[in-house]
């Protein structure tokens, strides 16, 4: 199959031939350019980081960060959009912790990769 794009004609067709069909669909690509503008705010990865240690309240997170308590809040509402974290109720306190366990991985790679 001969691929041209815009003004370019690849040079390794073989290897653009097999990797196209690979190739997420657009929208795929859309929500993971999303994922990471979620997470590329500094407030929220410190929330992330809080909650990667333990569940929290909004208080707690709001003392240990130096934070409001609605500045808190409308992160956390940002991330739990984005489905990054989650919220329990218990009583009047809320507490939120990390969605599942892929955020964690998430989290900690980057975390690792930028410590390197």
């Amino acid at each position: 199959m001969d691929i041209k794009r815009s003004d370019c004609e690849a040079i390794n067709i073989e290897l653009v031939n097999e990797i196209l069909p690979k190739m997420p669909e657009a929208v795929l690509l859309d929500n993971l350019s999303e994922f990471f503008k979620v997470m590329g705010d500094g407030t929220r990865i410190k929330l992330l980081w809080a909650l990667e240690q333990s569940e929290m309240c909004v208080g707690d997170l709001a003392v240990l960060l130096n934070m409001t308590k609605s500045a808190v809040s409308h992160q956390l509402k940002v991330l739990k959009t984005a489905k990054l974290v989650r919220a329990r109720k218990i009583g009047k306190n809320v507490y939120y912790s990390l969605e599942d366990h892929h955020v964690q991985m998430v989290f900690e790679k980057a975390l690792e990769h930028v410590c390197e």
